[in-house]
Order: C-alpha cells, then structure tokens, then sequence
C-alpha cells in the first residue's frame, strides 16, 4: 500500500459519503490457491474490516463471520487548483484458504457495510484455467469502455481472473478516470480477481500514479527495488505462470531494466509450471510501421525464447495484432518455436493497423477482450470484439519434447484495416 498521494488533472470530487465502502477491488496473490487480496476506499478515515465465510444456501450468520481488520492509508490528492482530495483506502489479505472454493465477504463497519460479495479460490494444478485480457482501456472509460467489459463478463461469467495489459487509464493520477474504472467494472472487479501491469499513462516519468498501489494489493515478489514494487511481479495460478514486467519503468531507468531482466531470468529458470504467459504493455512487435521496439526486444526476447514462454500479451499500439515471429526451433528444425505475441486494445481510442510480417491476424478501429482458456496441455485462445462477434481463435498445444503447435481457427470473415 501507499501512503501519500498527489495527482495532476482535473476530476470530480463526488466520491461515496462518509465511511461507505468504494471501489472495492479482488486482486490475485502469489498463491491463488490459499489466498486473495481486497482493496477498498472511504471517504473518511476510519477503521476498517473485512468479513468473509464459506458459501452456503443460507444468510450469513455471525457466528459464521471471519473478521480481518483492514490496513488503512489516507492519502492526499491535488489537482492543480482543484482543493485537495483526502480520501482512505484500505486493505486485507484472506488466507488459508481452500482450493477451488467458493467464499463470501464484505468490507466496511458498523452500519456501513458493503453487500456479501462472492468470488472462488483457485484450483488444483490439473484443473482448467480462464481468464479475460483487457488491452488499453484509456479513454471514455465509462461512455464506452463499459460495455466491453460488461459484454465480455456475459460471454464468460465463470472466469477466474482478468487481465489488464496497461494504460487503465489517460491522465496520470485522474481521480475521475480512476472513478469510472472502478464504476465501469462494478460488481465484476468485487468477485472476480485482477491483475494488472502499468502502462505509460501510469505514469509521469518515473512517477508512477498514485493510485496504483494505493486501490491494488498486487504480489510483492518481485526485484528488491521500490520502482517496481506491485509493477513487476509473477502469479502461480494452477499449472501457469503468469508474469508481470513494468515496461515503461524499464524505458525510463537502465537500473530498473537490468533488475528486471535478471528477476526475470530466474522466475522463468525456476518454475515448474507447465504454462508461461509473460504480459507487459509495450509490445515486442507493433501493429504500426512507424513504431518498433528494438531494445525490448534486445533485452528480454533472447529470455523468453531460453526458457520457452508460452504467450506474451500487451497493449500500447490501440489496434490488434497476433502473431508468432518465425524462429526456427534449433533442435528440430523446420520446426517454429518462440511465443505467440498479441497486441490489443478495449478502449475507444483506436488507430489504424499496418500490414506487418509478424501478424497471422489484425485488426484496425475496433474493441477487442480476449478469452484465453487452459485444459492441461491445450490452450485455447479466442479475440471477441465489443458485440461479442469472435474476430480471432486457435488453439495452442503443448507436445512432449517438441516445439508447441498452433492450430488456427480463424472465423471466415474480413479483416478490419481501416487506418485513420
């Protein structure tokens, strides 16, 4: 959590009266299994709790209630010659937790409660795994971005997680794109887990926002460095390793992407999962002829193809684009190795898409949530767009000794490529 906050464009000050509980939040900890992480907000600085119980047909009783008392931090935020902002975000780690079980909880005090809230635990390692991936939502968030995650939550209620590739928001610190977030998201972000990696919009040079870590409670496993604390980090979530790298923080400081690289170097030396899905928000190759991340790729391709990551999802270019750079396996060859890269966007700032080598598929001036489902040694990975049309599908399976198959499923219908 963090303690003091100050942010940099204009919002409004409406915000839930008194001790009322707000943008209450689930986050995914380092073991899922046994655990999640609740964030929450008030107006006023009081104390805070957390109950929770094991799901049953019947009222919550209050013999049945576990109590956690909260973690508060009141933090201050100013908005050029807006008066300042003091609000009180809370939050509370539920653990020992039971595999693939299904709890109740709420949040608040006294006659302050939020509702009971429902969410389910991770399973065993050979159960199967869903989760939704969000590129950039930025911009109108709750004019027009609303209706993506919504669409994508009717398309697939019972899934385990969400991911966010960046760029949550335009405006560095803005308290009202914050506000329509978490308005947006609703009751989805209080039942099914996030997490998340910044984007440059995050960000005001190396400052990241202040409500990052602030309204997150993310995995703080990641380099012993405070530029990347909640910002780097990895997730075991059954048999994948979900792992998250700050981009833009290694952009602006060379220390932070030498740490990063050599965090990252033993996270993925040391696992054991049988997947690997590396997210951050720049990409490693854009859907854009006149954008090109050389250094990106220079720093932390060679890892990725070492070690075998399965995935890399990202966002920043505001158009879709799916592919898979064709490296030759060195040990079978003919055969092509390396991870599937994807870039997408949920928001509606769009661009156009140029015709890039890399991309198998792609897309211009359209909203997109991907649905990515796990079943031991078969991943299978569908692109929807805002009305729930599927644009993009294959699936992508593991082989014994060999270089991953990717089988594709593409819909027969035309590409969008318009180009502002």
């Amino acid at each position: 959590m963090f303690f003091i906050g100050i942010c940099g464009t204009g919002f409004s000050q409406t915000v839930g009266n008194g001790n009322v509980p707000e943008h209450i939040i689930l986050n995914l900890t380092e073991n899922p299994s046994e655990s999640v992480a609740v964030t929450w907000r008030t107006k006023d600085a009081v104390a805070q709790k957390l109950q929770w119980a094991e799901v049953t047909d019947s009222p919550v009783l209050a013999n049945d209630r576990q109590v956690i008392a909260a973690n508060s931090s009141t933090i201050t935020y100013i908005d050029g010659d807006v008066p300042p902002l003091m609000l009180t975000n809370h939050s509370a780690v539920i653990r020992d937790l039971e595999p693939g079980s299904r709890y109740l909880y709420r949040v608040g005090a006294e006659t302050t409660w939020s509702e009971w809230i429902e969410f389910e635990t991770a399973g065993l390692a050979s159960d199967p795994i869903t989760f939704i991936y969000f590129g950039d939502v930025q911009a109108n968030i709750k004019s027009q971005w609303s209706r993506v995650i919504r669409k994508a939550f009717s398309t697939a209620p019972d899934v385990d997680f969400l991911y966010y590739a960046g760029d949550l928001i335009n405006h560095t610190h803005s308290e009202e794109e914050w506000k329509q977030w978490f308005e947006a998201g609703s009751f989805i972000h209080a039942s099914i887990p996030s997490m998340m990696t910044p984007g440059n919009h995050e960000y005001d040079s190396t400052a990241l926002d202040n409500h990052w870590r602030a309204q997150f409670t993310l995995p703080e496993n990641g380099p012993d460095m405070d530029l990347l604390s909640e910002t780097v980090y990895y997730v075991d979530y059954q048999d994948l390793r979900m792992i998250s790298i700050d981009a833009d923080m290694m952009d602006e400081s060379p220390e932070a992407a030498v740490e990063t690289r050599n965090w990252l170097a033993k996270v993925l030396e040391e696992t054991n999962k049988t997947w690997t899905i590396l997210t951050l928000h720049y990409p490693f190759y854009s859907t854009k002829a006149n954008r090109d991340n050389v250094e990106l790729r220079e720093n932390i391709q060679p890892l990725i193809e070492k070690y075998g990551v399965d995935m890399v999802l990202t966002g920043h270019d505001h158009a879709y684009g799916r592919g898979r750079e064709k490296v030759e396996s060195m040990t079978r060859p003919g055969e092509i190795s390396g991870p599937v890269y994807v870039v997408s966007v949920s928001g509606p700032k769009l661009y156009g898409v140029s015709d890039q080598s890399w991309m198998s598929r792609k897309g211009g001036n359209t909203q997109f949530f991907q649905l990515i489902s796990i079943n031991q040694n078969k991943l299978n990975y569908k692109a929807y767009t805002a009305s729930g049309e599927i644009y993009d599908e294959f699936d992508l399976v593991k082989r014994k000794g060999r270089t991953n198959k990717l089988i594709e499923k593409i819909p027969d219908t035309p590409e969008r490529l318009y180009t502002r």
